[in-house]
């Protein structure tokens, strides 16, 4: 039995969201073992990114993850609009993946829409962080000071680009203003 064309549609539609949807790691991504919430809970400043609509134009980036009680983590993410003259937050809900003690999320600021967060690289005081999406066009390096020294960033870069992240596109991000 041959189904209607806007059947096939339909459901390839369905197969390109849920692929689209996936909060797994990129292919070849392996997300950090030994994860410890509490440690990772507090303020990181954004130190590079690549660049997405989301965060296009915002200097001064921080986010900050906080463990509730329901075993979900608490996103606050917060940046500088320069054109705008103001302030924008965004607020989210993660969920661990499986093993808590993997870094591997998924983070969602849009009600039942969630995206892939995977810690790829930890410092191990949990100084600085790279974490990947759930494909290769996002990375972000994160850090608990707003810079960090230039052979750390030399050497998440290198990392970065042996993982696949096109590291020409990366976006350094400005952290001049108070973030409080």
């Amino acid at each position: 039995m041959r189904l209607p064309r806007l059947s096939h549609f339909v459901l390839i539609g369905c197969g390109v969201l849920l692929t689209a949807c996936s909060t797994l790691p990129p292919p070849g991504i392996t997300p950090v073992s030994g994860f410890e919430l509490q440690r990772y809970s507090g303020k990181w400043y954004e130190i590079a990114r690549l660049d997405h609509s989301f965060e296009r134009g915002l200097s001064d980036v921080s986010a900050s993850y906080a463990p509730k009680a329901d075993g979900s983590v608490s996103v606050i993410n917060r940046g500088f609009d320069s054109e705008a003259g103001r302030w924008k937050q965004a607020e989210g809900r993660a969920l661990f993946n499986g093993d808590p003690h993997s870094g591997s999320l998924k983070v969602s600021f849009f009600g039942p829409f969630y995206g892939g967060y995977h810690v790829v690289a930890l410092d191990p005081d949990y100084r600085w962080s790279m974490v990947a999406g759930n494909d290769r066009s996002y990375l972000w390096i994160l850090a608990r000071e707003k810079r960090l020294p230039d052979a750390v960033l030399a050497k998440l870069l290198a990392q970065a680009r042996q993982l696949g992240f096109d590291t020409d596109k990366l976006t350094q991000v400005s952290q001049t203003r108070s973030n409080d």
